[in-house]
């Protein structure tokens, strides 16, 4: 499978922004899903991630209430909506895929296996 993010862009603070993580080539079915973020100078970090199998959802303390992971089936699509956006929201967003049976997604960038190429999204104060 192949994943493709986008919905990136220049927001201001308190806006919200929807990030798509279309997959070809394959069906998500089965797999979990996670959506990563690295800004300059940082380690890339685990933002939130959604189970295919048994839609077990986690996030990352710092978007909890803010952002919410979603997918559409027929899609074949995971959603990232973001919503009440920080300055420090500031990162390229990746999506990526793990086949494995983890039953919940994982925090490590290292569990997963197919990775997108990642979508710019810069918020201004």
């Amino acid at each position: 499978v192949q994943l493709q993010a986008s919905g990136g862009g220049l927001v201001q603070a308190e806006d919200s922004l929807r990030l798509s993580c279309a997959a070809s080539g394959g069906t998500l079915g089965g797999h979990l899903v996670g959506w990563f973020r690295q800004a300059p100078g940082k380690e890339r970090e685990f933002v939130a991630g959604s189970s295919w199998r048994n839609d077990n959802t986690v996030y990352s303390d710092f978007v909890r209430g803010r952002f919410t992971i979603s997918r559409d089936d027929a899609k074949n699509t995971v959603y990232l909506q973001m919503d009440i956006l920080k300055p420090e929201d500031t990162a390229v967003y990746y999506c990526a895929a793990d086949r494995s049976l983890r039953y919940t997604p994982s925090r490590v960038p290292s569990a997963y296996d197919t990775w997108g190429q990642g979508t710019l999204v810069t918020v201004s104060s």
